[in-house]
């Protein structure tokens, strides 16, 4: 699918933030290994196996070319080596949107595991200085990005079963009333597709138009939901094609008034 959104956008630049579950070898060299790459930004294990890159070939060497370098030490061991170079960095928007300092350190290696593809990643470790987060490890195939752009990248992500949950309470994903799992799978990625058009349209007409969020007496809401977002783009489409009212123009006022005379 990555492939062939990047196909569709051509050399735009293109960054994926996801899970865990997209730390996967195959998944990221596939990506990162085409014309015009698609970066991705996930988590890693405190475990993963780091290397160097491979040393220069030399011409005359003979056998299969290395696909990487010296061993590196894991982060685990980093994270419990004294001598580690901790660096502070100060994030606007963390976690409950508030303004956090956490201690960092990052490199670039090579992840590889036997079988499967090296590649190249920049890693940041993270730790709380004040011993209220637990350690934290993510990775970026774009080399070139800085610590405080991956960790903003990843706070950005949008969590997958938020996605879901909304999808399927207000756009009816998982209660289709059809009888073929043809229909069923043409139908789903329809509606998981209407989702992002729904929030992207949001996000197009916000600055234009108000966004109205409904209150009660014992409730202030603070920020929107899917369902207000939801809400506010039915009811722009519907007043832009059923509910148009007649131009506040004379010229075409007394255009009417006159056709209706029989003038």
């Amino acid at each position: 699918m990555l492939v062939q959104v990047r196909r569709w956008l051509g050399n735009r630049p293109i960054v994926v933030v996801a899970d865990s579950s997209f730390a996967a070898l195959d998944f990221l060299a596939s990506v990162s290994h085409l014309p015009h790459p698609v970066h991705v930004v996930t988590r890693l294990r405190l475990d993963a196996a780091l290397y160097k890159p491979p040393p220069p070939r030399d011409a005359h060497t003979i056998g299969r070319p290395r696909k990487v370098g010296q061993r590196l030490p894991t982060l685990k061991t980093r994270l419990e080596d004294s001598t580690t170079r901790w660096q502070s960095l100060t994030l606007e928007g963390w976690y409950g949107q508030q303004t956090y300092t956490l201690e960092w350190v990052s490199q670039t290696a090579v992840w590889y595991h036997t079988g499967l593809p090296p590649v190249p990643i920049r890693w940041v470790l993270v730790r709380d200085p004040l011993g209220q987060l637990e350690p934290q490890a993510f990775l970026c195939t774009d080399l070139e990005a800085t610590p405080a752009q991956i960790l903003l990248w990843f706070r950005h992500r949008w969590q997958v079963e938020v996605t879901f949950q909304e999808v399927r309470t207000h756009l009816g994903v998982e209660t289709q009333r059809q009888w073929s799992d043809l229909a069923i799978r043409r139908t789903t990625p329809a509606l998981l597709a209407l989702f992002s058009l729904v929030v992207l349209l949001t996000q197009r007409l916000h600055p234009q138009f108000t966004f109205p969020l409904p209150q009660t007496a014992w409730y202030t809401k603070q920020r929107p939901t899917f369902a207000d977002a939801l809400a506010f783009v039915r009811r722009y489409l519907w007043a832009s094609r059923l509910f148009q009212t007649s131009r506040d123009d004379l010229e075409y006022v007394r255009g009417y008034l006159e056709t209706r005379r029989g003038v």
